[in-house]
């Protein structure tokens, strides 16, 4: 009983975190536990950061950083806030559609909670969501850059240029090896044979 209790209890806490009460209904802020509603495209529109426009999100800024000096920010710091400001948009346009019931007042009510609750889990996640993307951008940029590598080898190697330019060097290194071996089968034949009876009796 009591190692169920303990594990009832994070889950409780970060439900409370994750939903609001409203006119006596529960309402998730977390826009990830909506994801069995969710068809592909939406999933990837909530997923993937720079479905909207930029000045859609710069108009909000303040709306849900209404603490920042933006001028004061890093173009990094502002990349991440600005991708959060565009989760805290999608999650009301969810929040909207799954909850048509809600006016004005009580939409009011859901954005606040959210805006105290969840800054740091969105700029969470898309921290983790930005450091994705680079890590497959770079995996497909290597990707490229070996094919185009290898397709541009096949390319010079089948060229006849090539064949013409590679052909006396081919000779050469045939020809130095043919005279390498001969050199050293000369060299054998020519090297005096005496056993150990001849250099008894010379000594």
């Amino acid at each position: 009983m009591t190692v169920a209790k303990s594990s009832r209890i994070p889950f409780n806490k970060r439900l409370q975190q994750d939903s609001v009460r409203v006119a006596g209904k529960t309402i998730f802020i977390n826009p990830f536990l909506y994801w069995k509603r969710f068809d592909e495209n939406t999933d990837r529109w909530l997923r993937e950061p720079g479905q909207m426009g930029g000045e859609q999100i710069e108009s909000n800024r303040t709306r849900f950083y209404p603490e920042l000096d933006w001028a004061l920010l890093s173009k990094e710091e502002i990349l991440i806030k600005d991708a959060a400001i565009e989760m805290f948009l999608k999650t009301l346009e969810l929040i909207g559609t799954f909850h048509p019931e809600l006016n004005a007042g009580q939409m009011l009510e859901v954005e606040r909670k959210m805006s105290i609750t969840k800054k740091e889990a969105f700029e969470k996640w898309v921290k983790k969501s930005f450091a994705k993307r680079n890590r497959l951008q770079m995996i497909e940029k290597n990707r490229f850059q070996r094919e185009r590598f290898l397709r541009n080898w096949s390319e010079w190697i089948t060229l006849e240029a090539t064949h013409q330019a590679f052909f006396p060097f081919i000779v050469i290194i045939f020809v130095s090896l043919f005279m390498g071996w001969s050199a050293g089968i000369s060299k054998n034949s020519c090297a005096p044979f005496f056993d150990s009876n001849n250099s008894s009796f010379i000594n």
